[in-house]
């Protein structure tokens, strides 16, 4: 009698969670996603620190004389938001090197991510023996999504710690917390506009790191500048939604090209 040998057909849910589980996996047990995380957290406290020391020192250009006075945070939360009320908002340099620059250091672990897995060969083996590039490209976006909501979060934290430290007002100036948890939820949900941004370049570059970091920084840069104005330090409800459909619509969408791409190019 003779025996027939049936393959069973691995359905895409055993495939995504084996996937997901491989990059999790991974993502946990490397240095370099903990290094991101340490650094996260204490850039705020030290940027505040040593700005707060600095504050009022006055230095004087050689070439035309002229006195500029350094002026420190005065609130804890000008290295989240603008607070309401202040017309010519916070400090420059807290104006530009805020929470948001998390947006564009989760950059450096998705280019990294990604790159290592074509320059080892790993990316090649994987599509020929065990998972679909679509697959591929969900399980790196949610990698990249997932660090860079703890970059967030970790930033949060170092912020409260800085101010703390320094001695800085915590006052809201007629914000609520409500507003403050708002804020960071929508930075949050919009977090998926910049990672899918991040992977569709680094699979386009690669094994080529210097490219996919230089060109993801430079198409993160095109949405940078309206962070501040999609989540502001009053976000409302209306924020969160904006931010996870703009989300999602750009993880989809984004993400669809992204396996385009590595259907269409060669895998080295």
């Amino acid at each position: 009698m003779e025996k027939t040998v049936k393959f069973e057909a691995v359905s895409f849910s055993k495939r995504m969670k084996s996937m997901l589980a491989v990059d999790f996996r991974r993502m946990f047990r490397s240095k370099l996603f903990y290094i991101i995380l340490a650094c996260a957290l204490m850039m705020p406290i030290l940027m505040t620190v040593m700005m707060t020391m600095m504050d009022g020192s006055v230095s004087v250009d050689p070439q035309t004389g002229v006195e500029s006075i350094m002026v420190g945070p005065e609130n804890t939360w000008q290295n989240i938001g603008t607070l309401p009320g202040d017309p010519l908002g916070c400090d420059e340099v807290f104006a530009m090197c805020n929470i948001n620059m998390a947006f564009m250091g989760v950059c450096v672990f998705v280019c990294l991510f990604i790159s290592d897995d074509f320059r080892s060969g790993y990316a090649k083996n994987l599509f020929t023996v065990r998972a679909k590039k679509g697959e591929y490209v969900i399980s790196k976006t949610l990698a990249g999504f997932v660090c860079g909501a703890l970059m967030l979060i970790v930033y949060f934290i170092g912020t409260v710690l800085g101010g703390a430290i320094s001695g800085l007002s915590f006052d809201l100036h007629g914000l609520t917390i409500g507003n403050l948890m708002m804020c960071m939820l929508a930075k949050i949900f919009l977090m998926p506009v910049f990672v899918s941004i991040f992977t569709l370049i680094s699979v386009a570059a690669k094994q080529r790191t210097w490219l996919s970091i230089c060109g993801s920084l430079g198409g993160g840069m095109l949405l940078f500048m309206m962070v501040s104005m999609i989540t502001p330090l009053g976000s409302t409800f209306i924020n969160v939604i904006l931010c996870l459909v703009g989300g999602i619509l750009f993880a989809v969408g984004l993400g669809a090209i992204s396996k385009v791409v590595l259907k269409k190019t060669s895998l080295v």
